[in-house]
Protein backbone atom coordinates (compact mmCIF):
# COMPACT_ATOMS: atom_id res chain seq x y z
CA UNK A 1 0.00 0.00 0.00
CA UNK A 2 1.26 3.08 -0.92
CA UNK A 3 1.31 5.94 2.01
CA UNK A 4 3.10 8.99 0.55
CA UNK A 5 -0.32 11.12 0.44
CA UNK A 6 -1.24 9.89 4.10
CA UNK A 7 -0.33 12.35 7.59
CA UNK A 8 2.33 11.41 8.71
CA UNK A 9 4.08 12.61 12.14
CA UNK A 10 7.25 12.73 12.55
CA UNK A 11 10.04 13.37 15.34
CA UNK A 12 12.87 16.26 15.10
CA UNK A 13 14.98 13.26 15.08
CA UNK A 14 13.33 11.80 11.80
CA UNK A 15 13.17 15.26 9.95
CA UNK A 16 16.98 15.65 10.69
CA UNK A 17 17.43 12.54 9.80
CA UNK A 18 15.79 12.76 6.30
CA UNK A 19 17.34 16.62 5.74
CA UNK A 20 20.35 15.03 5.99
CA UNK A 21 19.82 12.37 3.59
CA UNK A 22 18.75 14.53 1.37
CA UNK A 23 21.96 16.29 1.59
CA UNK A 24 23.57 13.39 0.41
CA UNK A 25 25.45 12.78 3.69
CA UNK A 26 26.49 8.99 4.69
CA UNK A 27 24.53 6.84 7.70
CA UNK A 28 27.19 6.99 9.82
CA UNK A 29 28.08 11.23 9.34
CA UNK A 30 24.91 11.51 10.14
CA UNK A 31 24.94 9.01 12.98
CA UNK A 32 27.90 10.66 14.18
CA UNK A 33 26.55 14.01 14.64
CA UNK A 34 23.29 13.03 16.25
CA UNK A 35 25.40 11.75 18.78
CA UNK A 36 24.55 7.93 18.13
CA UNK A 37 25.57 4.31 16.92
CA UNK A 38 25.35 3.80 13.12
CA UNK A 39 23.65 0.73 14.05
CA UNK A 40 20.63 2.63 16.30
CA UNK A 41 20.52 5.21 13.58
CA UNK A 42 20.18 2.48 11.00
CA UNK A 43 17.22 0.94 12.90
CA UNK A 44 15.61 4.34 12.92
CA UNK A 45 15.77 4.39 9.78
CA UNK A 46 14.11 1.19 8.87
CA UNK A 47 11.01 2.09 11.23
CA UNK A 48 10.68 5.53 9.76
CA UNK A 49 11.08 4.53 6.30
CA UNK A 50 8.23 1.33 7.02
CA UNK A 51 5.87 3.99 8.62
CA UNK A 52 6.91 6.11 5.27
CA UNK A 53 5.86 3.02 2.95
CA UNK A 54 9.13 3.49 1.53
CA UNK A 55 11.21 0.61 0.20
CA UNK A 56 14.62 2.81 -0.30
CA UNK A 57 16.18 5.69 1.00
CA UNK A 58 15.52 7.59 -2.35
CA UNK A 59 11.85 6.28 -1.60
CA UNK A 60 11.68 8.00 1.63
CA UNK A 61 13.58 11.63 0.53
CA UNK A 62 11.03 11.93 -2.65
CA UNK A 63 7.96 10.74 -0.09
CA UNK A 64 9.16 13.78 2.33
CA UNK A 65 9.51 16.44 -0.18
CA UNK A 66 5.47 15.23 -1.72
CA UNK A 67 4.59 16.04 2.00
CA UNK A 68 6.71 18.79 2.41
CA UNK A 69 8.48 17.57 5.33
Amino acid sequence: MDNQGAVLQITPWERDALRLLANGKATNEIATYLGMRTRDFESGLTRLFAAMGAATQAEAIAGAVKRGL
